[in-house]
């Protein structure tokens, strides 16, 4: 093989092992129990890249109007289950800016709009997940 070839190869393996974003219906704990929604430390200009660092999770009817210790305004990609919603708030408890998630992957939540002239990374300070 040509030492281009290799190179390509070598960055598509790369790529491809650090797709870290799991699916809509394959975020579970460690019992293997559905979780409702997965929210996570890191995001990345690069899509493959994000979801990364410590991750919460979110079960089924968890109404959090204070994060939990250290997880408050820190979030900045998240997946939310199959059939689940995670409504969030900007400001503890549940007020501020409110902002609701239909299942999916969210790359980088400083994509996603709040008010005029902000963002959704680093800003939520409590939530609300429920599946169907």
């Amino acid at each position: 093989m040509q030492p281009i070839q290799v190179s390509f190869l070598l960055s598509l393996a790369l790529a491809t092992a650090l797709a870290q974003c799991p699916q809509p219906n394959e975020i579970k704990d460690a019992e293997g129990n559905k979780v409702c929604a997965r929210m996570f430390e890191d995001s990345n200009a690069y899509y493959d890249q994000c979801c990364g660092g410590a991750f919460l999770d979110a079960q089924n009817g968890d109404d959090m109007p204070y994060m939990p210790l250290k997880w408050s305004n820190r979030i900045s990609s998240l997946v939310v289950a199959t059939r689940c919603e995670l409504t969030v708030w900007s400001k503890q408890p549940k007020h501020g800016n409110m902002r609701k998630f239909n299942a999916g992957i969210v790359y980088r939540l400083k994509d996603v709009k709040k008010g005029l002239f902000g963002t959704w990374n680093n800003a939520i300070s409590s939530y609300y997940c429920k599946c169907n």
